[in-house]
This record gives C-alpha cells, sequence and structure tokens, in this order.
C-alpha cells in the first residue's frame, strides 16, 4: 500500500488539494496513528447518500468503513484528495477498508471546445503558468501547476482539445486570470477525464502550455488499456 512520505498544502480558486510523491508499497503494519494521503477517484454508491468507494491511479481500491467527513457530498467521477487509515485488507470485494480522516475536492472537468484561436483566448484566457507535473491516472490527465493570485477573482482552468484531423491528441492548459493581480504565487491541481478520447492503442498526448519562461510543449503516453503513462 502507499505510504505517505511528503505532503505540501497548496490552495486556489476553483481548486484545493495537495501535492506530494511517489510512495512506496512497504507498509503491511496497519495502525490507527498511521494515516496515508492518495489522490483518487469517487463513487457514490446510491443517490441522495454520502457513502462512496474510491479507486486509486493504481488500481487499488478503497471501502470507507468509517468516515470522519461526514459532511462530505460525493459526486460521481469526482477527483479528490483523501486522507485515510488503513483498517483491513481485502473487505467485502475492495482491496482495502479504511477510515477517512478528511478529503477535498479536486477540479474535475472534461476537455473544453476548440473555438479557434482568438476565441480561445478570449474565453478560456492565455495567461502563464508554472508547470510542476503532468500524470495520467485512473484514465485522467491530472496537471500540478503554478500561478500568480491575487485574491478576489476566479480564475479559469481548462484543458481544450484542438481539432486536428493529422494530430488529433493536441491539447493545450489554458488559465484565464481574468485580470486579476499578481500578488501571490499558488498551486493548484486539475484532472482531466480523458473518456472521450477512445484510442484503440497507445498514443501520445501533446499539451501546449504558456509559461511564464514562453511556450512550451509536454508530452505524455497514454494506453488506455493499462492506464499506464510516461511524459516529458
Amino acid at each position: 500500500m502507499k505510504t505517505i512520505k511528503h505532503l505540501m498544502l497548496v490552495t486556489g480558486v476553483l481548486f484545493s488539494a495537495f501535492l506530494f510523491n511517489s510512495c512506496n508499497d512497504d507498509d503491511d503494519d496497519y495502525s490507527l496513528g498511521n494515516v496515508w494521503g492518495s489522490i483518487a477517484t469517487l463513487q457514490p454508491l446510491s443517490e441522495n447518500s454520502n457513502s462512496f468507494s474510491l479507486v486509486l491511479d493504481d488500481g487499488t481500491t478503497l471501502w470507507p468503513a468509517a468516515n470522519h467527513a461526514p459532511w462530505y457530498k460525493p459526486k460521481a467521477n469526482q477527483r479528490a484528495v483523501v486522507y485515510y487509515t488503513i483498517l483491513s485488507d481485502q473487505f467485502q470485494g475492495y482491496d482495502h477498508a479504511i477510515m477517512v480522516r478528511d478529503i477535498a475536492d479536486i477540479l474535475t472537468k472534461y476537455p473544453a471546445e476548440d473555438l479557434g484561436d482568438e476565441e480561445n483566448d478570449e474565453k478560456y484566457g492565455a495567461d502563464p503558468v508554472k508547470i510542476h507535473d503532468i500524470r495520467i491516472g485512473d484514465g485522467y490527465l491530472n496537471v500540478w501547476f503554478g500561478f500568480n493570485y491575487g485574491g478576489k477573482t476566479k480564475h479559469f482552468i481548462n484543458l481544450v482539445q484542438r481539432e486536428d484531423s493529422i494530430k488529433p491528441y493536441n491539447f493545450e492548459f489554458r488559465h484565464n486570470a481574468y485580470d486579476d493581480t499578481e500578488s501571490i504565487g499558488q498551486k493548484g491541481i486539475a484532472a482531466f477525464n480523458l473518456s472521450a478520447l477512445k484510442p484503440e492503442e497507445e498514443v501520445t498526448l501533446t499539451i501546449k502550455v504558456n509559461t511564464f519562461e514562453g511556450d512550451k510543449e509536454y508530452t505524455i503516453k497514454y494506453d488506455p488499456s493499462t492506464m499506464e503513462a510516461s511524459g516529458t
């Protein structure tokens, strides 16, 4: 199971979550004093209920047998950072039964419609960001990024899939600050659902980003059969 090594609080306007690094599968001794932190996809178990299950990016399934965040309202296919204690292995078809300590939603969206260069700039913005990491997990493109924030205006984050028959997997990561003042640096996470892509084999996604150092392109391989990815 994944044991947390590092957590760092990050804040945003439309998003609030935590950054963490890779963890090791070397901790089978569970204790109520141990707390893990993972990104997961949530699935409500029924309508009008706060009960939900979770799937981690490596496919591990979790069942919340106890929940210390009863206020949380789960939504289908919502990405979140979850803090939890492992109670047992192999519980009613799930890999682990857990106690949820806390939970924070991640901005979760589908790729946005390509409106053309000028309209994309107008609607989705072209304000710079710093890319900390891009990964694919559980069928989502997950982007860790930094941006400048003034504290008053809500920012707009999108992934635009460009209409290109020759290169159908070209995207642009877009940030609209709506002329917000650049007072402080902030960090955030956004997750984009890739289920509409449906490639038959492994493909390479290209993500163009306006960074503080100018335009950059990031590539990441997406294999829908394994959900594995590697990027630059």
